[in-house]
């Protein structure tokens, strides 16, 4: 992408003169961008291009289904709906942390896929300038840009001051869901010549599934480092981070957060098993008797009701063009943990 078109942050909300159609198309976009729950600096970043409001809702929803997916076995099963994801937030959990992380990889796997489907203004296809061999391998296709789209969830994003302990390890997690998606970036190629040969082969980049980068994350969570702040208990004030457990703090009096992408949390968890600020507790939740009953009940043990249900089954494609499935019934015993 030339200079002229990279995020600066100094561009120019709208460009006059504009026509009418134009002009309530901005409108339309600009109240998009005002109905979101933004900062001022994220809403003028949002305004800039027409696409970031459609990729921002996009974002969202897709990190937190991906959040409840992977914690759908869990005590907390990533409830975050009304106060509990304020509550959440608030605290600095292991489940804070992982919030952030998936938040921030959605938005970079968001954006770098409407770059490339042509959704967004600021940005195409791109580029790759560093692939190898280039003498034997023609660009083609549309890679996912994950050069502009990391660069502007960094900014969208942005740290605040470093004194303030959790803004900085907020922004480690966010930062650890963007190394986590570019990890996950793959060259796809596809050959071209005589007979199937791969005299000159077509190449571009994708990004992992967001199943993938959800379980990578989830991992993270599972193994993330606690950390501590040197508080001064007569000023109330925070000091700087301690290292994580087990860890040694970095020379030369850098910060000691981990330089690694790990994830990383300042207090413990609660048990999320009763109805709370954080959760609405695990009474009445569905289990899975040989899996997780005992661990998701807490030891209240669960409730077995058998059931009668029809589903689809013995499902056929016809020509053309439609599935043709019989209705057969069945008896299954549901799980749900005691109050």
């Amino acid at each position: 992408m030339a200079d002229t078109e990279r995020l600066t942050g100094s561009e120019p909300l709208t460009i006059l003169p504009l026509t009418l159609e134009a002009e309530a198309a901005a409108q339309a976009h600009y109240k998009a961008c005002d109905r979101l729950k933004l900062e001022r600096k994220q809403r003028r970043m949002c305004r800039r291009d027409p696409g970031v409001a459609e990729t921002l809702v996009e974002a969202v929803s897709m990190s937190a289904l991906e959040c409840q997916y992977q914690f759908r076995f869990e005590r907390w099963n990533c409830t975050l709906e009304g106060r509990y994801r304020a509550s959440l937030l608030k605290r600095g959990f292991k489940e804070t942390a992982f919030l952030y992380a998936i938040s921030s990889a959605g938005l970079t796997h968001a954006l770098a896929k409407a770059c490339s489907a042509g959704r967004m203004e600021r940005c195409t296809c791109d580029e790759a300038p560093d692939l190898e061999n280039r003498e034997a391998w023609q660009w083609g296709g549309c890679g996912d840009n994950l050069k502009y789209s990391s660069k502007f969830v960094k900014e969208f994003l942005g740290r605040r001051s470093s004194k303030d302990l959790r803004a900085r390890v907020d922004f480690h997690n966010n930062l650890v869901g963007v190394k986590v998606i570019k990890a996950g970036v793959e060259t796809t190629c596809k050959c071209h010549g005589v007979s199937g040969s791969c005299t000159v082969r077509t190449c571009w980049r994708q990004l992992a599934p967001f199943h993938e980068v959800g379980k990578h994350l989830k991992h993270k969570y599972e193994t993330a480092l606690k950390v501590g702040s040197t508080t001064n208990e007569a000023t109330g004030e925070a000091g700087a981070i301690s290292p994580p457990r087990g860890r040694a703090s970095g020379s030369g009096g850098g910060d000691p957060l981990p330089r690694t992408p790990e994830l990383v949390h300042l207090d413990d968890s609660p048990s999320f098993c009763l109805a709370g600020r954080f959760s609405p507790g695990t009474a009445g939740r569905r289990c899975h008797r040989e899996k997780n009953c005992e661990s998701i009940c807490c030891g209240r043990g669960h409730n077995t009701q058998s059931r009668v249900v029809t589903r689809p089954c013995q499902c056929q494609v016809r020509w053309c063009c439609y599935v043709e499935c019989r209705q057969c019934t069945q008896r299954e015993e549901v799980y749900t943990c005691k109050g």
